[in-house]
C-alpha cells in the first residue's frame, strides 16, 4: 500500500506543476491587462493637470494679485477666476501662494477650509518651485485632511519670482476606479509607503524599513497621517504579485491576487487526474495480487531454506570468533604484565636519579654564596695580613667563621628537608638578617657600582622565621637582583623597603633591571627554570625560596614595578617583639 500511494503521489505531482504552471500563466497575463489599464488611468489622470500650473502662472491677474497683495478687489477677482477654473478643470483646489508661502488667493475661498491666509512654506512643492525646480509632492491636506498630488510652478515678474501656483488633484477616486474585485490594489510612493490601497489596513503602512533621514523628513513634510508608518505585513503566500515601477512619480504600483485564483481550479485538475489514476492502479493492483500470492509461496519455501543454513554459518563463525578473542586476551595480557614490570622499574630509577641530582644541585646552589664570600674573605685578611692590620683580619676571620656556620646550618636544613623534617617556628628581628645578607653580597655590589635605597623602620620588626633560613632567602633574592641588573648599563639601584600590616610583614626588594617576562612570571617557582646561561645559574634560587617561605607559613609574590623592573614581596607571619629565639628544634612533618 505503501508503494502504491507513493506512485500515486509522483504521478500527480507532475499533473499539479502544468497545472499550475498554466493557471498562473493566466492570471498573470489578466493581471498585466488590468494593471496596464490602472497605471494608464493613473498617469493619464496626472499628467492631464501637470502643464496646467505654468500656464495658469502667465495670467496677468494672478501676476497682480501678487504684486498688490494689499488690493482686496483683486484678490476676490483672483479667487472667483481660480473658482472657475478649479470648476472647468476638475481639479481638488487651486491656490496662488506668496514668496513667504502664505496662500494669497485659493479656488476653495469661500469654503470653512479655505487656503486663503495659510502659509503652507514647510512643503516641498513650495520649496522646489519657488527655486524654479520641477514641483511634485504626493501628501495628505492638512485642512482638509484628503489624499492628493500637487504640482506646482513659480510665477515670474519683471525681474523676480512673485509667488508659486499650486494645483491639487484628489487621488481619492483612483481608489474607487478599481471596484470590488477579489484583486487588491496597493501603490507605493518612493519611501515604500501604501499612499493608495483597496484594502483599508494597508494604506499609510511602510513596505521596507524606514532609515531615521526618511522618518526625519516625513516629520518635517508631513505626507501622512502618521509621523511613524507601521510595517506593512503581507502573508506572501496567500497571494501572487505584479508590479510596475512608474518613474515620473517614485511610485510602484501592485496588484495583489488571492493564491486561491490559483489552487481551485489546479485542486478540481488533481481530483480529475487522481479519479482517473485511481482506477487506473486498482486495476493493476488486482492483476497483481493473484500472482504475487504464487510467488510469495515458492519465496517463502527458498526464505526458510537460506535461513537454516544461515544460522549454521553464523553459529559456527561466533564459536571461531570466541576462540580467537580468548587467545589475542591471554596473550595481551601477558604482554601488558611485562610492559608493567619494565616501567615500574624504569620509574624506580628515575625517582633514585632525579632525587640525587635535586640534592646536589640545591645543596651546589645553596652553598655558591657563603662559598664566595668566604673567598672574598680570606682575600681580604691576606691582604690586611701582609699591610700588619691584625684586628681588620681578625674581623675578617671571624666573618669566616660565621659563614661557615651558616653553611652547616644550611646543610643542616638540605638535611632535614631531605628527611621531611622542618624547624620549629623562631621570633627573629627582620633588619639584622637583611644587614647579613647585605653584607654577603656587598662586595659585589659594589663591584657592580649598585646603588643601595633602604627604607626600613627604626624598630625592630619581629616576624616567625628561621635565622639560617631567613637569611638564605634574602640573599638568594638579593643575588637574583644583581643578576639582572649585570644586563643593564648604569645607573643601577635596588630598593629595600618594609612595612608592618595586621597579617604580618611585607618585604619588598625591587631593582630597575629588566623584570620578569610573561614566561618568567608563570615559571619562575618551578626547579631548574631559568632565563640565564647554565654557567650562571640552575634555576633553584626562587624555588627554593618559595619552598622556604611556605614552610615558614609565608609566601612569595614576583611581578613588575609600574616605574619598570623586577619587584619581589615577602609576606611574613609576625613574631613576638623582644623574645629571645627559641632552640631550633626539629619536628615531624
Amino acid at each position: 500500500m505503501g508503494a502504491l500511494a507513493v506512485l500515486f503521489v509522483l504521478s500527480l505531482w507532475p499533473l499539479q506543476f502544468f497545472a499550475e504552471r498554466y493557471y498562473s500563466q493566466q492570471l498573470a497575463e489578466q493581471n498585466q491587462q488590468t494593471l496596464d489599464l490602472y497605471v494608464a488611468t493613473l498617469l493619464g489622470t496626472l499628467r492631464r493637470y501637470e502643464d496646467l500650473p505654468p500656464i495658469l502662472s502667465e495670467l496677468p491677474l494672478l501676476n497682480a494679485t501678487l504684486q498688490r497683495t494689499d488690493d482686496t478687489v483683486l484678490q476676490a477677482k483672483a479667487n472667483s477666476r481660480l473658482a472657475e477654473i478649479k470648476q472647468r478643470t476638475g481639479a481638488d483646489v487651486i491656490y496662488l501662494m506668496r514668496p513667504d508661502g502664505t496662500t494669497q488667493a485659493a479656488s476653495n475661498w469661500d469654503q470653512p477650509d479655505s487656503f486663503v491666509g495659510r502659509n503652507f512654506a514647510f512643503r516641498p512643492y513650495f520649496k522646489d518651485a519657488i527655486q524654479g525646480r520641477p514641483a511634485r509632492f504626493f501628501g495628505l491636506g492638512t485642512t482638509s485632511n484628503r489624499r492628493g498630488y500637487y504640482f506646482a510652478s513659480e510665477v515670474h515678474g519683471v525681474d523676480r519670482v512673485l509667488g508659486v501656483l499650486v494645483v491639487k488633484l484628489d487621488l481619492e477616486h483612483m481608489e474607487q476606479l478599481w471596484g470590488n474585485t477579489p484583486e487588491q490594489l496597493l501603490v507605493t510612493d518612493a519611501n515604500g509607503v501604501a499612499i493608495l490601497s483597496s484594502n483599508d489596513v494597508w494604506r499609510f503602512h511602510a513596505s521596507r524599513p524606514l532609515s531615521p533621514a526618511k522618518q526625519r523628513e516625513i516629520a518635517q513634510n508631513i505626507p501622512y497621517p502618521v509621523l511613524d508608518p507601521k510595517p506593512l505585513r503581507i502573508n506572501e503566500r496567500s497571494w501572487i504579485s505584479l508590479s510596475r515601477e512608474l518613474p515620473e512619480t517614485g511610485w510602484t504600483v501592485s496588484i495583489y491576487s488571492p493564491r486561491s485564483q490559483v489552487d481551485r481550479p489546479v485542486r478540481s485538475v488533481l481530483l480529475i487526474g487522481g479519479a482517473t489514476l485511481l482506477a487506473l492502479l486498482l486495476l493493476l493492483a488486482l492483476l497483481s495480487i493473484s500472482r504475487r500470492h504464487y510467488i510469495e509461496r515458492i519465496a517463502l519455501e527458498a526464505q526458510a531454506k537460506r535461513q537454516l543454513e544461515m544460522r549454521v554459518l553464523e553459529r559456527t563463525q561466533e564459536l571461531e570468533d570466541a576462540n580467537a578473542r580468548l587467545q589475542q586476551e591471554v596473550h595481551d595480557r601477558e604482554q601488558a604484565q611485562r610492559e608493567l614490570m619494565h616501567a615500574q622499574e624504569e620509574v624506580v630509577q628515575a625517582g633514585k636519579l632525579t632525587a640525587l641530582g635535586t640534592m646536589s644541585a640545591s645543596i651546589s646552589h645553596e652553598l655558591n654564596q657563603p662559598l664566595g664570600a668566604i673567598r672574598s674573605y680570606a682575600d681580604n685578611a691576606r691582604v690586611l695580613l701582609d699591610h700588619q692590620r691584625l684586628d681588620d683580619a681578625r674581623g675578617n676571620l671571624e666573618q669566616i667563621s660565621s659563614l661557615t656556620e651558616r653553611m652547616a646550618s644550611i646543610i643542616a636544613h638540605l638535611k632535614a628537608y631531605a628527611r621531611g623534617a622542618r624547624r620549629a617556628p623562631e621570633n627573629v628581628a627582620l633588619q639584622p638578617a637583611i644587614n647579613d645578607a647585605l653584607a654577603l653580597v656587598a662586595s659585589r655590589r659594589q663591584a657592580m657600582n649598585v646603588e643601595l635605597q633602604r627604607d626600613l623602620p627604626d624598630a625592630p620588626l619581629w616576624v616567625q622565621a628561621g635565622e639560617t633560613r631567613l637569611r638564605q632567602i634574602l640573599a638568594n633574592l638579593l643575588s637574583n637582583a644583581l643578576d639582572a641588573l649585570s644586563e643593564k648599563a648604569p645607573p643601577r639601584r635596588i630598593w629595600l623597603t618594609a612595612e608592618q600590616t595586621t597579617e604580618g610583614v611585607i618585604l619588598s626588594l625591587r631593582d630597575n633591571g629588566p623584570g620578569f617576562s610573561a614566561e618568567a612570571l608563570a615559571h619562575a617557582r618551578e626547579p631548574f627554570f631559568t632565563t640565564k646561561t647554565s654557567a650562571k645559574g640552575l634555576g633553584l634560587g626562587l624555588a627554593i625560596c618559595d619552598t622556604l617561605l611556605r614552610a615558614l607559613g609565608g609566601r612569595l609574590e614576583l611581578g613588575n614595578h609600574p616605574e619598570g623592573g623586577a619587584l619581589v614581596q615577602l609576606h611574613l607571619l609576625p613574631g613576638i617583639p623582644g623574645v629571645t629565639p627559641t632552640p631550633q628544634e626539629e619536628t615531624r612533618a
